[in-house]
């Protein structure tokens, strides 16, 4: 059985969990707190020198890095649910969307950064909030208008199947949720979280539902 080092509250863990549930694959969870530093571990650190969740370990083979990961699933298990188009333009279009959430919202708001600015330039739980705000409205911004300016969008941010995008989307709302971010400008992403909340895949890997919640 593959396992899954993971976070509850991850955002990248969180995607893995979505995908590896979609795929209908079983696998065993090792949670590792973050804020009990057990990612700083000499055992973790040899898993993955960046000392970050989420790690999916299969056959002996170590990967890192949660869009890799879920690549990876999708190529080493053609047989399931497809989380990537097979027409070469959408599945450039899901990349896209996956990677506007995954390598621009997310990294400016990650544990990581929040903490070294607090402790690194003093800043006040109102201002990291603050900044949390900003990266949230910025990148929703755009990531509404991609997908209310595209026939492409349907049920979900590709046509009426659940893609990478959703998957990258749902755990970027439940942390805007988290810090009380405002998302009524943001009506076509609302709705699209909404449908994904009700596929067992997604609701499954909702954090509250996770060891060390």
């Amino acid at each position: 059985m593959m396992k899954l080092y993971d976070y509850c509250r991850s955002s990248a863990a969180y995607r893995v969990r979505i995908a590896l549930n979609m795929k209908g694959l079983e696998y065993e969870q090792i949670p590792v707190s973050l804020l009990e530093a057990e990612h700083r571990s000499e055992a973790h650190l040899a898993r993955n020198p960046q000392g970050l969740v989420p790690i999916l370990e299969d056959k002996g083979a170590i990967i890192n890095q949660s869009l890799a990961i879920i690549e990876y699933l999708e190529e080493r298990y053609p047989d399931t649910l497809r989380l990537l188009p097979v027409e070469p333009l959408a599945r450039a279009r899901v990349r896209s969307l996956a990677q506007l959430i995954a390598c621009d919202i997310h990294p400016v708001n990650n544990l990581r950064v929040l903490k070294y600015l607090v402790a690194e330039f003093g800043i006040s739980e109102e201002q990291k909030t603050a900044w949390y705000r900003h990266w949230i409205q910025a990148g929703f911004q755009a990531l509404e208008q991609h997908l209310t300016s595209s026939a492409e969008t349907g049920v979900y941010c590709q046509g009426d199947s659940p893609t990478l995008a959703d998957i990258c989307l749902v755990p970027q709302v439940y942390n805007a949720n988290r810090f009380k971010c405002d998302l009524s400008d943001f009506p076509t992403i609302r709705r699209i979280h909404a449908a994904c909340e009700e596929l067992e895949a997604f609701s499954r890997a909702h954090p509250d539902l996770q060891p060390g919640a």
